[in-house]
């Protein structure tokens, strides 16, 4: 693999770089160490200008991760769409089986996330490592559309989460590598809010689809949506592996010499603690990336929370069944699916937008959290049809506060390319615990107004709260420590973790 520090050479002098022996005067700049105050104001001026151009580029490319996650989204909650047009009664589902069809799909995300980004970092090439993923889950939505038996939508469902195991936190190592801490909110933001674009538009796509290709050729309207939804999933796959970087390291061809030598030198000024000595041995390098994320509590508590955060999301799954307690029928109730979504995406940009902004990430998750159980307090109180609709925008824009949460777990834990690769899949894989457990607590004998399961969700919040908080006095412990040992020292100021 391709190392940061053998194409990275930090001159102190003003003197052009050999590496960049033929270029303009723009692609021969000496990238300075962010400690040189030497630096020109023409140097720094140009940098700046490198920068922007190098943000835009990369804001363009990356942006087909949000058309990805909307496609990854939309595979994998399509059968809440499909359950209003029959598909328990064809499958002949009863009790808790579409619990468990819903469940299966993120034991496979639990096995598969660790090896799929450890395998992502090794190998180095992203644009064909998810595209190829995105490909095979496309096959296996559409397989689900063909499914006949209770089992068969099992194995379906199970392999769908098996590969598309490999998509966010890939997405997320991604865009780490590219990104410094104070650029990765809005960016996560832009990511997850694929999943609420996905919520939205799914249920208008599943309302034309349903309404369209009604028992079409004799085939049942829900095996329609899995059949057309999985085939744009792999058209969508072939043209992401002409669009999607590669990490700073491999990338060519669409970074000038000196945009990609400043890509590697902002994560290296990011990451000065972690090591550069170039190990080759990738085995050993990824192996050290397990041990270390493994054995760092940090990553263990930000799983923990994020489990905790995912199980109170939980309503998520079923919110076309929540919807329909409105009393509309199938394809009015999937309109109205999607104003609360769309205001949740508004919501989650502008809000990750400004935790960037003000460097804060503990504040903006618990307004986010908060105004949720507000929500589902309101859900609780009433079966009127307006102050139940309102409450369920409040609780889609809890969002906000999870798409934070991921931004601040992916900055805390952006170390060593190898650990960060590992701590996020490890993040994603127990959280996926809090998916499996909370496909249980909807059942159709606590509706149609879903209390109990409203209250659940409740107290997650809550949990989730007072974990944040908790962190973040953790963090500003290691803070102030930090700030101690260099004040005794007479150091430079280090690296501090947000709050």
């Amino acid at each position: 693999m391709y190392h940061a520090s053998s194409a990275i050479e930090t001159r102190t002098t003003g003197e052009i770089s050999p590496l960049l022996p033929h270029h303009s005067a723009e692609e021969a700049f000496v990238l300075q160490d962010s400690d040189d105050t030497r630096a020109s104001f023409g140097d720094a001026e140009l940098r700046e200008k490198l920068e922007r151009n190098l943000l835009r580029k990369l804001d363009t490319k990356l942006s087909i991760l949000i058309l990805i996650y909307v496609l990854n989204y939309i595979d994998r909650n399509n059968v809440a769409a499909a359950r209003l047009r029959g598909f328990e009664e064809d499958l002949h589902l009863n009790g808790s089986q579409f619990a468990t069809v819903l469940s299966i799909l993120y034991i496979g995300y639990i096995i598969l996330q660790i090896p799929s980004n450890m395998a992502l970092n090794y190998i180095g090439r992203p644009s064909l490592y998810l595209p190829g993923c995105m490909a095979i889950w496309g096959i296996m939505s559409c397989l689900t559309g063909a499914a006949t038996t209770y089992f068969g939508v099992l194995c379906t469902r199970f392999f769908l989460g098996f590969v598309e195991a490999a998509f966010f936190p890939g997405a997320l190592f991604l865009i780490s590598k590219w990104y410094k801490r104070n650029e990765l909110s809005q960016r996560t933001a832009y990511l997850s809010s694929g999943s609420l674009i996905a919520s939205a538009t799914g249920s208008l796509i599943a309302s034309g689809i349903l309404g369209l290709m009604d028992n079409n050729l004799g085939v049942a309207t829900w095996r329609w949506l899995f059949f057309i939804e999985g085939g744009l999933t792999v058209f969508v796959a072939l043209c992401a592996a002409f669009i999607l970087p590669d990490f700073p390291e491999t990338s060519s061809g669409w970074l000038s010499p000196a945009e990609r030598t400043l890509a590697m030198q902002r994560m290296q000024e990011e990451n000065h603690h972690s090591s550069t000595s170039g190990d080759h041995n990738q085995l050993k390098t990824q192996l050290d990336g397990l041990r270390s994320a493994v054995s760092d509590p940090k990553v263990w508590w930000l799983a923990a929370t994020l489990a905790s955060l995912t199980f109170s999301l939980s309503w998520n799954a079923y919110f076309p069944s929540i919807m329909a307690t409105i009393g509309y029928s199938p394809t009015v109730t999937l309109l109205l699916c999607a104003p609360p979504w769309f205001v949740a995406t508004a919501i989650a940009i502008t809000v990750s937008r400004h935790s960037d902004y003000a460097g804060e990430r503990c504040w903006h998750i618990t307004f986010s959290m908060v105004i949720g159980i507000i929500g589902f307090t309101l859900a609780r109180s009433t079966m009127n049809a307006t102050i139940r609709y309102i409450s369920l925008f409040f609780i889609a824009q809890s969002y906000t506060g999870h798409i934070c949460f991921l931004a601040w777990a992916s900055g805390t834990v952006s170390q060593t390319p190898a650990k960060r690769a590992v701590a996020l899949a490890l993040m994603n894989s127990v959280s996926s615990v809090g998916n499996v457990f909370g496909s249980y607590i909807w059942p159709t004998k606590w509706g149609p107004e879903y209390n109990h399961s409203f209250l659940i969700c409740t107290f997650a919040n809550a949990l989730s709260i007072a974990m944040c908080w908790a962190f973040r006095k953790h963090l500003a412990n290691l803070n102030k420590a930090a700030a101690k040992k260099e004040a005794l020292d007479n150091g430079v100021e280090g690296y501090r973790y947000i709050l």
